[in-house]
């Protein structure tokens, strides 16, 4: 059995690994659409946990918000704080864990994670976490990858031929209903789930495949984990999961992919 402390310093390295920013352009529309879905208004507080990229920060910024925006890995902020910068949008950054949350009871007024709080090691803790700081009545907007869609069979064919430890359970539980109900347990009032795609455009499947291996550090630890021919079985397998969902029919990739919208009101 891993101790989870270590499985969080291997995290760290891996989304540090190439450049999260350049795959996160994909989920842009997602934390709009998000911010949407929880009606922000002007003024309220908002915590975006495991900011990524800082997609969901900088949509609440630009609703005029005062937003927070936390992660735990320094690179990830880094890009983050260099994009507010370039948006010209104020958003505070802070070196901080989704699993321990260094901010007082009902601090926030929305507390958002886009493809974030769900990778986190400890799902229990995370949700908990989220819901400590969040003030009674305000809202808690998720994004989530489903274990059915395209990035969630993606990360199952990772795992296959890479497993995480045991004690890890998938990331896409947070996107299958029944699990979001039970990670919030009774602390909310009412619970809103909506379905929706995000849809991955690239050049060729070939394109796609070289993008997520340059920028996307869990593919390039997946095949710098793998001899060559273990590298070769798992290219194999994405592609045939590319090919799956591919809806372009034109040599490009157009590819939908599921995920889960929840927005839920704390009790």
């Amino acid at each position: 059995m891993s101790d989870l402390s270590t499985i969080k310093s291997g995290q760290q390295q891996m989304w540090a690994t190439g450049d999260f920013a350049m795959v996160g352009l994909n989920a842009m529309l997602v934390s709009e659409l998000l911010c949407e879905a929880v009606d922000l208004r002007a003024g309220q507080t908002v915590l975006d946990v495991a900011i990524g990229s800082g997609n969901a920060a900088l949509a609440a910024a630009r609703h005029w918000c005062e937003v927070t925006g936390i992660d735990y890995v320094p690179a990830l902020l880094a890009r983050a704080r260099e994009r507010a910068a370039a948006e010209r949008v104020p958003v505070t950054f802070r070196y901080a864990d989704a699993e321990n949350l260094p901010f007082p009871d009902h601090s926030f007024d929305v507390v958002l994670s886009t493809f974030g709080v769900m990778f986190a090691p400890d799902q229990t803790k995370a949700g908990r976490e989220l819901l400590r700081v969040c003030r009674s009545g305000g809202k808690i907007g998720l994004a989530s990858w489903t274990p059915e869609g395209f990035v969630g069979q993606s990360s199952q064919i990772a795992a296959q031929h890479v497993p995480s430890p045991p004690e890890v359970l998938p990331p896409t539980r947070w996107g299958a209903e029944k699990e979001v109900r039970t990670l919030l347990g009774g602390a909310i009032t009412s619970l809103h789930i909506t379905r929706r795609t995000a849809t991955f455009r690239y050049r060729s499947v070939q394109h796609y495949l070289d993008f997520y291996r340059t920028y996307f550090g869990p593919t390039i630890y997946a095949f710098e984990a793998l001899a060559a021919d273990g590298q070769e079985r798992l290219r194999d397998a994405l592609l045939e999961n590319v090919a799956r969902f591919n809806r372009s029919g034109d040599g490009t990739m157009a590819v939908p992919s599921e995920y889960l919208e929840v927005v839920a009101v704390k009790r």
